[in-house]
């Protein structure tokens, strides 16, 4: 009898152990708790710290503070040029109401993958292929935008949505190789010409200057010959008229 009450009370010793650690929780400093008394949400979130809970009557759910990184799957993206492109990308989100996050939505991370994927179609389907691949800072921004304002009644705060890669069919990628080679062919083409009408306007110039000093005329002319004879390594004889020389000589006299 008395190996008995021993026992018995043992049992009960145990149980109470056992429903008093069931109603002590700790709550780390990125959770909360939110409490549902007979079914009914308690007001405000509890923790950070301990928390002390009413064993059977009362019901905890914990809910993460921090920020969550999740990848959305490729998306088959038809863009507004009837071009077909897959498109990936991550989104940044936390929890900034925790009860929200339990009573407005069966399963925030679940519900919150989804809407992302359904606006990276929908909002990207709207830009053009250029556009998608040379503004990607305002389809993140866009996409941030709506993402956010549709998960906000379920209290969770989408910080930051980035578009990872555009992968192109082969012959949009073939079409925009040969673009870029175009484009480099035009800008080559600009500045040789550029050049060419600079150099045209500076022999105009020096064709000027030739036309009010015939002096210079002539010492050009030596000059290519002192050049020519430096450059070949050899003897050159040119015919001088005598005209060439009185012209020189008497611009000379003259100064």
């Amino acid at each position: 009898m008395i190996g008995l009450i021993g026992s018995l009370g043992f049992f009960v010793v145990f149980l109470f152990i056992v429903v008093l650690l069931n109603a002590i929780r700790v709550v780390r400093e990125y959770e909360r708790l939110v409490v549902f008394r007979l079914g009914r949400v308690r007001p405000g979130e509890k923790g950070p710290g301990l928390v002390l809970l009413i064993p059977i009557i009362d019901r905890a759910i914990k809910v993460g503070l921090r920020t969550v990184t999740m990848d959305v799957p490729p998306q088959d993206i038809i863009t507004k040029d009837n071009v077909s492109v897959k498109v990936n990308a991550v989104i940044y989100f936390r929890v900034v109401n925790a009860q929200d996050a339990v009573i407005q939505v069966e399963n925030y991370l679940y519900a919150t993958s989804q809407i992302a994927q359904t606006t990276l179609r929908s909002i990207l389907g709207q830009a053009e292929l250029d556009e998608l691949l040379s503004e990607r800072e305002k389809q993140n921004q866009a996409l941030q935008q709506v993402i956010d304002r549709q998960t906000e009644p379920w209290g969770v705060k989408v910080t930051t949505v980035e578009v990872k890669n555009v992968d192109l069919p082969q012959e949009m990628q073939r079409a925009i190789a040969r673009q870029a080679e175009a484009e480099r062919e035009r800008r080559a083409k600009i500045i040789n010409a550029e050049g060419e009408y600079q150099a045209a306007a500076r022999l105009a110039e020096a064709a000027s200057v030739i036309a009010r000093e015939p002096a210079a005329m002539q010492l050009r002319y030596l000059q290519t010959l002192a050049e020519i004879a430096t450059e070949n390594n050899s003897t050159t004889i040119f015919p001088v008229p005598v005209d060439f020389l009185r012209a020189f000589m008497t611009s000379m006299a003259k100064k």
